[in-house]
Formats: C-alpha cells, sequence, structure tokens
C-alpha cells in the first residue's frame, strides 16, 4: 500500500510540474534558471528517495530541495554566459560601425580635397598660362625668365626652374608642380 501511495504521489507530481511547463510555453518561454530548478528538483528527488531506503518521502524532499537549488544555480550560470556572449557581439558590432563610419567619413574628405584640389589647379592653371605667353612650346623661352623675390630682384635658384605652363594636366610631365626643373 505504501508504494501505491508513493507511485501515485510521484505521478501526481511530475504531471502538475509538466501541466505547468505546458500552460507557461504557451504564454513565454521559461528562463534557464527555471528550466535548471525543475530538471534538477526532478532529478534530485528520484536521487534522494532512491538513496535514503528508510524515509524515502523525507530523501526524496531533501534531494529535491538540494537538485533544484544546484540546477538554479547551473541555470543562472548558463544565463550569464549567453548574455555576457551577447554583450560583447554587440560591441563587437558597434566597433566595426564605427570603424566603417570612420573610413567613409575619411572617404568622403578625400573626395573633397580632391576636389577643391582640382578646382584649385584649373584657377591657377588658366592664369598661369597667359602670364609667360613667349613660351611656345613649354621647354624653352626665347630671352631666359627669372624668378624674382618678394623685394623684385631676381633669386639665386630661379636659374634652375622654369615655370610649368601644363600645371594640373595629369597627362604632362610634373603635373602637380607649378615650376619644372631643368633637365641639363
Amino acid at each position: 500500500m505504501k508504494k501505491l501511495s508513493y507511485i501515485s504521489t510521484l505521478i501526481l507530481l511530475i504531471s502538475a510540474t509538466f501541466t505547468n511547463a505546458v500552460q507557461a510555453q504557451e504564454k513565454k518561454p521559461w528562463s534557464p534558471q527555471a528550466k535548471g530548478a525543475v530538471i534538477g528538483g526532478v532529478g534530485g528527488a528520484a536521487a534522494g528517495a532512491i538513496i535514503n531506503k528508510r524515509n524515502r518521502p523525507v530523501g526524496g524532499v531533501v534531494g529535491g530541495v538540494a537538485g533544484a537549488g544546484v540546477g538554479y544555480a547551473i541555470g543562472k550560470r548558463t544565463d550569464n554566459k549567453r548574455k555576457e556572449a551577447a554583450r560583447v557581439a554587440a560591441a563587437n558590432r558597434a566597433a566595426a560601425n564605427r570603424a566603417a563610419a570612420d573610413r567613409a567619413e575619411r572617404a568622403a574628405l578625400a573626395r573633397r580635397v580632391e576636389a577643391a584640389e582640382k578646382k584649385a589647379v584649373v584657377a591657377t592653371a588658366k592664369p598661369q598660362q597667359t602670364q609667360y605667353p613667349m613660351m611656345a612650346n613649354g621647354f624653352a623661352a626665347t630671352t631666359p625668365m627669372m624668378l624674382v623675390g618678394a623685394d623684385g630682384a631676381p633669386t639665386a635658384s630661379s636659374a634652375a626652374y622654369l615655370p610649368n605652363e601644363s600645371y594640373g594636366e595629369r597627362n604632362t610631365p610634373y603635373p602637380s608642380s607649378e615650376v619644372r626643373r631643368k633637365s641639363w
């Protein structure tokens, strides 16, 4: 008769647990702590009842409480690991987004600087071509040209350079320099 009451109590406990589990899952999923506590409690109760042969109900209760505590701790640890992994992934995504935004900003800045340089080259190239009309082919002038300093006197280094009429044109020599070096 005792075995029948133990078995019926165990069946009633299991059915009540799983009935609540089915109802709770319809509403919202269980947390890892709750899952661990339920699994640990059921396993601990069964183990406690099997181990304590003199007084199985007491062994089941003690084993259930101990198992529920251990199961809760394991579930909490699992939940903390999952949250930490999600936090690290979010931080990595944010860092990657910041790096991509920085690269895009640098590229836009480079395009703006290049456009401004092109405008400056076009603005300075036209007046320079009209400034030295006597240089027909860009290599030699009929009269020697001298660079002058702030006081209007020729500078010592002016003999080594010639003005570059093709400044800014990419397919000509020295496209980025306002003066050309002499080749001799």
